[in-house]
This record gives C-alpha cells, structure tokens and sequence, in this order.
C-alpha cells in the first residue's frame, strides 16, 4: 500500500510550469479567467487588449504584462 502523505510531489509539474507552445488545447480561445485578467493587465500597462488570442498566446502575453506591471510572482 502506498505511503500517504500531506506533500504534493515536487517531480509534477502544473499547467501553469509546462511552455505553452506544448499545450494541447493551446490553440482553443483563451478561456474566460484569462481574458479577465488579461484585460485588466492590459488596462494598467497601457496596452490594447486582444479578445481573439489563444489560450497560449494569452498565457504568454499575461506572463510578460506581469512582468511589466510588477504583477507577476
């Protein structure tokens, strides 16, 4: 019987740590959480924001506006 413990396992990475570009539904519409977000990114970095990116493209355009506005972790 395996051990059960309270930690997760470190050698499993989230969706948010695998490259976008190898995601599988990378090419569908970005999804609804992350047009919100993006659009507010978007209003404090004085940027236009784009309703008809991908979930990739969003993703990655959401990690560089972090970074812009100071967001990002």
């Amino acid at each position: 019987m395996d051990k059960i413990t309270d930690t997760p396992k470190q050698d499993a990475p989230g969706n948010a740590e695998k490259d976008p570009d190898n995601w599988t539904t990378g090419d569908e519409p970005m999804t609804g959480a992350q047009a919100s977000y993006l659009k507010t990114l978007c209003e404090e970095a004085g940027e236009e924001f784009d309703p008809d990116m991908t979930k990739a493209d969003a993703s990655k355009r959401i990690d560089a506006l972090q970074e812009k506005t100071g967001r990002g972790a």
